[in-house]
C-alpha cells in the first residue's frame, strides 16, 4: 500500500495549496513517503521539495485510507497522512515540478475545485485540533462515493 503526506500550512489566514495541471483541482502539498521514513521526516522533506519552505513542528492532523474502485473491484488503495503547520522557514519557489502554488484565503477554500474528501478534510483540520481519522471510497475517476469520518462531522 502506498503512503503519502502532505501539511496544511496555515499563514495570515491562507493556506498554501497546490494546482494541479491534470485536473486544474487544488491539493494539499506533499506526496510519497520514501522506504525508513516516519511520517513526520516524510512530510518536512516532501513539503520543502515542493515549496522549497522548511517546516516548522508539523503536527499529525489526520491519517485516511483512500480506495479508488472501478465496476465495484478496488484498483487502488493509499494511506494518506496530513499535517498541519503554522510555522516555517524559507521563501516559496517560483517553480514547482507538480503544478502552480498559491496562497489562499481560508474563507476561499471551500468554493475551490478540489477532490471532496479533500473539502472535509480542510473543514475539519481548519476548525478541530482533534486528529481525524477517515476512509474515502473514490471511483476511477475521483467521484465521492462515500467516506467514514472518525469523529463523525454533523
Amino acid at each position: 500500500m502506498q503512503r503519502v503526506t502532505n501539511c496544511i500550512l496555515l499563514n495570515d489566514d491562507k493556506v498554501l495549496l497546490l494546482k494541479k495541471p491534470r485536473r486544474g483541482w487544488y491539493a494539499i502539498p506533499g506526496g510519497k513517503m520514501e522506504q525508513g521514513e516516519t511520517v513526520k521526516e516524510s512530510v518536512v522533506r516532501e513539503y520543502r521539495e515542493e515549496t522549497e519552505l522548511n517546516l516548522k513542528n508539523p503536527s499529525l492532523a489526520g491519517a485516511f485510507t483512500f480506495s479508488i474502485y472501478q465496476d465495484d473491484v478496488l484498483v487502488h488503495e493509499w494511506m494518506m497522512f496530513t499535517f498541519f503547520c503554522t510555522d516555517f522557514a524559507g521563501e516559496l519557489t517560483e517553480e514547482c515540478n507538480e503544478g502552480e502554488l498559491e496562497w489562499v484565503p481560508t474563507a476561499d477554500i471551500k468554493n475551490l475545485p478540489m477532490a471532496e474528501g479533500d473539502r472535509k478534510i480542510f473543514e475539519h483540520v481548519l476548525s478541530s485540533e482533534e486528529v481525524l481519522y477517515g476512509s474515502f471510497f473514490y471511483t476511477d475517476d475521483y467521484q465521492l462515493i462515500r467516506s467514514r469520518l472518525d469523529p463523525s462531522r454533523s
